[in-house]
Protein backbone atom coordinates (compact mmCIF):
# COMPACT_ATOMS: atom_id res chain seq x y z
CA UNK A 1 0.00 0.00 0.00
CA UNK A 2 2.42 2.65 1.16
CA UNK A 3 4.50 1.54 -2.32
CA UNK A 4 0.98 2.75 -4.80
CA UNK A 5 0.93 6.05 -2.72
CA UNK A 6 4.63 6.43 -3.24
CA UNK A 7 4.21 5.52 -6.98
CA UNK A 8 1.19 8.04 -7.35
CA UNK A 9 2.75 11.15 -5.47
CA UNK A 10 6.21 10.96 -7.73
CA UNK A 11 3.87 10.22 -10.90
CA UNK A 12 1.57 13.31 -9.88
CA UNK A 13 4.52 15.35 -9.35
CA UNK A 14 5.95 14.85 -12.44
CA UNK A 15 3.38 14.88 -14.28
CA UNK A 16 1.21 17.38 -13.20
CA UNK A 17 3.27 20.24 -13.87
CA UNK A 18 3.74 19.25 -17.29
CA UNK A 19 -0.13 18.74 -17.60
CA UNK A 20 -0.89 22.16 -16.37
CA UNK A 21 1.90 23.94 -18.62
CA UNK A 22 0.01 22.62 -21.73
CA UNK A 23 -3.15 24.14 -21.03
CA UNK A 24 -2.22 27.35 -20.60
CA UNK A 25 -3.31 29.70 -23.42
CA UNK A 26 -1.54 30.74 -25.83
CA UNK A 27 -0.15 34.26 -25.30
CA UNK A 28 -0.62 36.48 -28.37
CA UNK A 29 1.80 37.20 -30.70
CA UNK A 30 3.47 40.77 -30.01
CA UNK A 31 1.93 43.47 -33.15
CA UNK A 32 4.40 46.42 -31.77
CA UNK A 33 6.55 46.69 -34.98
CA UNK A 34 3.12 47.00 -36.97
CA UNK A 35 2.37 49.67 -34.76
CA UNK A 36 5.31 51.30 -34.90
CA UNK A 37 5.98 51.28 -38.69
CA UNK A 38 2.17 52.82 -38.63
CA UNK A 39 3.83 55.35 -35.72
CA UNK A 40 5.84 56.71 -38.01
CA UNK A 41 4.37 56.66 -41.05
CA UNK A 42 1.41 58.91 -39.33
CA UNK A 43 4.47 61.36 -37.63
CA UNK A 44 5.87 61.84 -41.17
CA UNK A 45 2.58 63.44 -42.05
CA UNK A 46 2.39 67.43 -42.41
CA UNK A 47 -0.50 68.91 -41.20
CA UNK A 48 -2.99 69.93 -44.28
CA UNK A 49 -5.76 71.36 -42.11
CA UNK A 50 -5.06 75.14 -41.19
CA UNK A 51 -5.57 76.29 -38.14
CA UNK A 52 -8.57 78.29 -38.46
CA UNK A 53 -11.27 79.59 -35.98
CA UNK A 54 -13.19 76.54 -37.23
CA UNK A 55 -10.71 74.02 -36.81
CA UNK A 56 -9.66 75.84 -33.14
CA UNK A 57 -12.73 75.13 -32.67
CA UNK A 58 -13.97 72.13 -34.00
CA UNK A 59 -10.63 70.76 -32.41
CA UNK A 60 -11.31 72.30 -27.85
CA UNK A 61 -14.70 70.34 -29.05
CA UNK A 62 -13.03 66.85 -29.80
CA UNK A 63 -10.26 67.94 -27.42
CA UNK A 64 -13.08 68.35 -24.23
CA UNK A 65 -14.80 64.96 -24.98
CA UNK A 66 -11.79 62.83 -25.46
CA UNK A 67 -9.08 64.22 -23.84
CA UNK A 68 -9.53 66.58 -21.32
CA UNK A 69 -10.42 63.44 -19.15
CA UNK A 70 -6.38 63.05 -18.65
CA UNK A 71 -5.04 66.02 -19.92
CA UNK A 72 -6.98 67.99 -18.06
CA UNK A 73 -9.90 71.33 -19.21
CA UNK A 74 -6.69 73.53 -20.27
CA UNK A 75 -3.66 71.21 -20.81
CA UNK A 76 -2.20 71.48 -17.93
CA UNK A 77 -2.07 67.25 -17.76
CA UNK A 78 -4.19 67.34 -14.76
CA UNK A 79 -7.34 65.61 -15.37
CA UNK A 80 -9.67 63.51 -12.96
CA UNK A 81 -8.47 60.13 -14.86
CA UNK A 82 -4.69 61.08 -14.82
CA UNK A 83 -4.99 61.52 -11.46
CA UNK A 84 -6.53 58.45 -10.67
CA UNK A 85 -4.44 56.47 -12.14
CA UNK A 86 -1.45 58.25 -10.69
CA UNK A 87 -0.08 59.49 -14.09
CA UNK A 88 2.17 62.58 -14.26
CA UNK A 89 1.63 63.93 -18.30
CA UNK A 90 3.26 66.98 -19.91
CA UNK A 91 1.56 70.45 -19.57
CA UNK A 92 1.02 71.72 -22.82
CA UNK A 93 0.50 75.27 -22.43
CA UNK A 94 4.51 76.09 -21.60
CA UNK A 95 5.54 76.53 -24.73
CA UNK A 96 8.45 74.06 -24.50
CA UNK A 97 6.60 71.40 -24.21
CA UNK A 98 5.78 70.76 -27.74
CA UNK A 99 8.79 72.53 -28.96
CA UNK A 100 10.52 69.33 -30.28
CA UNK A 101 7.31 67.70 -31.29
CA UNK A 102 6.10 68.08 -34.77
CA UNK A 103 2.46 67.77 -35.54
CA UNK A 104 2.64 64.44 -37.50
CA UNK A 105 4.00 63.61 -34.16
CA UNK A 106 1.04 64.87 -32.64
CA UNK A 107 -1.00 63.05 -34.76
CA UNK A 108 0.62 59.76 -34.88
CA UNK A 109 0.50 59.73 -30.60
CA UNK A 110 -3.64 60.83 -31.02
CA UNK A 111 -4.43 58.31 -33.75
CA UNK A 112 -2.33 55.04 -32.14
CA UNK A 113 -1.94 56.03 -28.76
CA UNK A 114 1.04 55.95 -26.38
CA UNK A 115 1.42 53.90 -23.22
CA UNK A 116 -1.58 53.64 -21.50
CA UNK A 117 -3.54 56.01 -23.86
CA UNK A 118 -5.62 54.69 -25.92
CA UNK A 119 -5.19 55.58 -29.88
CA UNK A 120 -8.39 57.04 -31.85
CA UNK A 121 -7.97 55.70 -34.98
CA UNK A 122 -11.42 54.27 -36.62
CA UNK A 123 -13.18 56.62 -33.96
CA UNK A 124 -12.08 60.01 -35.47
CA UNK A 125 -11.79 60.97 -38.81
CA UNK A 126 -8.33 62.80 -40.11
CA UNK A 127 -9.46 65.75 -40.22
CA UNK A 128 -10.98 66.12 -36.72
CA UNK A 129 -7.21 64.36 -35.26
CA UNK A 130 -5.72 67.34 -37.23
CA UNK A 131 -7.87 69.81 -35.38
CA UNK A 132 -6.96 68.45 -31.96
CA UNK A 133 -3.86 68.85 -33.28
CA UNK A 134 -4.40 72.29 -33.85
CA UNK A 135 -6.02 72.76 -30.48
CA UNK A 136 -2.91 71.49 -28.73
CA UNK A 137 -1.01 73.93 -30.90
CA UNK A 138 -2.66 76.58 -29.70
CA UNK A 139 -2.82 75.94 -25.60
CA UNK A 140 0.72 78.01 -25.02
CA UNK A 141 -0.32 80.57 -26.68
CA UNK A 142 -3.43 81.25 -24.44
Amino acid sequence: MKLLLICAFVCASTFLPLRCQAQEPAKPAEEKPAAEAKTNSDAAKANPVKASPTSLSSGKKKYGQDCAMCHGKEGAGDGDLAEDMHLKLRDFRDAATLKDVSDGDIYSIINNGKGKMMGEEGRLKPDEIWDIVNFVRSLPKK
